[in-house]
């Protein structure tokens, strides 16, 4: 028998109005915005509504939006379809949405520790000192390479593995443009600098994980209903006294993301429906594998596609 994946986006897929169609149309969508008001001390709606864009971008705003916003979605598509998926993962960020679907993870403590995470990750590094940049069409192993001569006793490597030919990477901005200068000179010309404000997932984000552990500590964790494909490890977690420690780990660790669709795809799933705002992994998926089935739910309109 077949089986399904809920995929969670992560940071980058934030937009002012996202979760609005659905608060306005759901009362179980406006209910989760509301909980996510309470357990921040601040309308966290309005900004996921109404912007203002500048806000949004911020990490420590952003992730809590995004992660508030899955959930909305999320409870919708289960209260108005009772799908259930088989496994569940996240992009970076999105790996929070996951354990909160997978019932691990309490929605109210979730937000509160992802904010504390985006403020951890920005503060390890100074604005303008980190960087991240895309590199297009270029091997794991032929990058690995470039980074490495990149270093000159610098921080540099593949951050993200997103799909076949699409690898992110993240370290010392003059790291990174070096790397970026190495790569165009082989013959990589589709090699650019992302719009972020710290190099995620690099060795620079040790701090900010060590932080993230302390308050990670202080929350109680529930059994994982759903298993949970782990960006650290591009494998099910089933067991819910290892998720502090993969949690901790993937802030400064690479996201395995194309690695984690492929195992999903070996372990028997053929539908992945990406829930939350935007629609990236599912052109990641589609890039991974042409066969299986992608549906993305945002908004009402994607809820009656996936109905339909």
């Amino acid at each position: 028998m077949s089986k399904r994946a809920f995929i969670f986006p992560g940071q980058g897929s934030q937009y002012a109005g996202m979760g609005k169609d659905l608060a306005d149309n759901f009362k179980i969508a406006a209910e989760t915005f509301a909980e996510a008001d309470d357990a921040l001390g601040f309308k966290l709606s309005e900004l996921c509504f109404n912007g203002p864009e500048e806000d949004l971008k911020l990490t420590k705003n952003t992730q809590p939006a995004i992660l508030a916003a899955s959930i909305a979605v999320l409870r919708v598509v289960r209260s108005e379809t009772g799908l259930v998926p088989d496994f569940l993962a996240g992009h970076s960020l999105g790996e929070f949405s996951a354990l909160v679907a997978s019932g691990a993870f309490p929605l109210a403590d979730a937000l509160r520790t992802v904010r504390s995470r985006g403020m951890f990750m920005q503060e390890a590094v100074p604005v303008g000192v980190g960087a991240m940049a895309a590199i297009l069409s270029v091997e794991a192993n032929v990058l690995a390479e470039i980074c490495r001569e990149a270093e000159q006793g610098e921080v540099v490597a593949p951050a993200n593995f997103n799909s076949p030919g699409q690898i992110v990477i993240a370290g010392h901005a003059t790291a990174v443009n070096r790397a970026i200068e190495i790569a165009k000179a082989r013959g990589f010309r589709k090699a650019m600098l992302l719009p972020v404000s710290a190099p995620f997932h690099s060795a620079l984000m040790v701090p900010a994980g060590e932080r993230l552990r302390e308050v990670l500590d202080s929350i109680e964790l529930s059994d994982i209903e759903i298993p949970v494909v782990t960006n650290v490890e591009a494998a099910p977690n089933r067991d819910k006294s290892r998720i502090r420690e993969l949690l901790v780990t993937q802030v400064s660790a690479p996201v395995r993301w194309d690695e984690s669709v492929k195992r999903m795809i070996d372990d028997g799933v053929s539908s992945f429906v990406e829930i939350g705002p935007g629609k990236v992994l599912s052109g990641l998926v589609k890039r991974i594998n042409k066969e299986v089935l992608t549906l993305n739910v945002e908004d009402s309109q994607g809820l009656t596609t996936l109905r339909d």
